[in-house]
């Protein structure tokens, strides 16, 4: 059986605040830089959004990309878009919203949420056309 990976890519707008309140607002600036602007700063982000499955024999699909894109909007896109990831995104209540955080947060909110027989297997998420966080997953050790 042939094991195929599909991708769709969605987009949305979102500000936030890179701080952390236990420190200083000076070493909040060290750290991160304008990103840490109490007046905030936003972003255009990009979702690429990859499962895997077998090809069903019937439609050829792993997955309807339509039924993908729905799932990414009804989990992350209307919590996110033209919010306030800070103060707007219950998901992310008390998380740096770094976007190494964001991606792990989405992972999390998408892989339960799939179809039986299609994993979650990598989501980037670039924040800037030049500024792309790769995430495959929790990942595993054995001992």
């Amino acid at each position: 059986m042939a094991v195929v990976r599909v991708t769709r890519k969605v987009h949305f707008s979102a500000a936030h605040r890179l701080y952390r309140p236990d420190w200083s607002e000076v070493r909040n600036r060290e750290v991160f830089g304008d990103c840490s602007n109490p007046q905030w700063h936003g972003h255009n982000y990009e979702l690429e959004v990859t499962v895997a499955g077998a090809v069903d024999p019937g439609t050829g699909f792993v997955m309807d990309l339509k039924e993908l894109r729905d799932v990414v909007t009804e989990r992350v896109l209307r919590d996110v878009d033209h919010r306030n990831l800070n103060t707007e995104v219950s998901w992310m209540e008390g998380v740096n919203p770094t976007t190494e955080n964001l991606v792990v947060r989405i992972w999390e909110r998408l892989a339960p949420a799939l179809p039986n027989g299609v994993r979650l297997v990598r989501l980037v998420l670039h924040e800037t056309p030049r500024n792309a966080v790769e995430y495959t997953g929790p990942e595993t050790t054995t001992t």
